[in-house]
């Protein structure tokens, strides 16, 4: 099972160059991938934009969005160029999208774009992006990657079934439990293989963490606030949830690869740079 990093985007950074720094580091001590997530309603940085910085930074990791909210994209052609453009700024192979359709509805109010169709435009952006990735298009660049970059979609709902069988190499499951993947991976399976698909999907969750001793506080602050439009209850969970001790990450890494899944990416909370080591120092790499 590989193991990646993500950016502390919803936490309290003040300066981009530490998210750089953070990317420069992830790629130096080895992990397999690096992430970022996305709102539109919150400091979290803009995703494409982040991961063209990170791009630039390094050569070798992977760059994934975690998750991308695609509706709010509401210009199918000029997204599908944005993503095509940081496919040959990262080289063939090294982007992956992670989608999904959002949840609030604060993000939407602010762009303009109807919550309620959300879903529709997203299966609208899907195709668009489609034939521009995987065809002769007016829009260029063509990506470096053949077909373009591999796409992740989060979500348990059967839309999500439905876009990881039809557009789709996988899932991405985003605070995600053991119980989770293991409650939603047989639906997936037998989407993929209903539609026909070769191979298997791919199964990629994600966690959040904070080592050292401020862990506990730098979770509290990041996920608490993060979280609050759900309400406080599902906020505590989300901090339940997260991991501070070496010894929970070390825990969680062998559980979830035993239940299949191929990547597990441990999401930062706590934006200072030496968070890339710690991590790094407890699994060995």
């Amino acid at each position: 099972m590989d193991i990646g990093i993500g950016l502390p985007g919803h936490a309290r950074w003040t300066e981009g160059t530490t998210l750089v720094e953070w990317a420069r580091r992830a790629e130096a001590r080895g992990f397999s991938t690096l992430s970022v997530s996305d709102r539109l309603a919150w400091s979290t940085p803009e995703p494409l934009i982040t991961l063209a910085a990170a791009a630039g930074a390094t050569s070798r990791i992977r760059l994934l969005t975690s998750v991308l909210l695609a509706p709010l994209r509401a210009n199918h052609a000029l997204f599908a160029k944005a993503v095509t453009t940081l496919d040959q700024l990262a080289g063939p192979g090294r982007l992956q999208l992670g989608l999904a359709p959002g949840a609030r509805e604060d993000d939407f109010m602010l762009s303009e774009v109807d919550y309620g169709t959300r879903g529709k435009q997203f299966d609208q952006l899907l195709v668009r992006l489609a034939a521009i990735t995987a065809a002769d298009d007016p829009v260029g660049p063509r990506p470096a990657t053949p077909g373009g970059p591999a796409l992740l979609f989060g979500g348990n709902s059967k839309a999500t079934l439905r876009r990881i069988a039809s557009h789709g190499t996988g899932w991405i499951a985003g605070d995600a439990t053991v119980q989770d993947v293991q409650d939603f991976a047989p639906q997936i399976r037998q989407a993929w293989e209903a539609a026909g698909r070769a191979g298997s999907p791919r199964l990629v969750a994600s966690v959040m963490y904070a080592l050292g001793p401020d862990a506990e506080a730098a979770i509290s602050d990041a996920i608490g606030s993060y979280y609050a439009f759900a309400g406080d209850e599902y906020a505590q969970y989300g901090i339940s949830i997260a991991y501070t001790q070496p010894e929970q990450i070390t825990a969680a890494i062998a559980a979830f690869d035993q239940i299949g899944c191929d990547e597990l990416i441990f999401m930062g909370n706590d934006p200072d740079p030496a968070q890339v080591d710690l991590l790094a120092e407890v699994i060995g790499l």
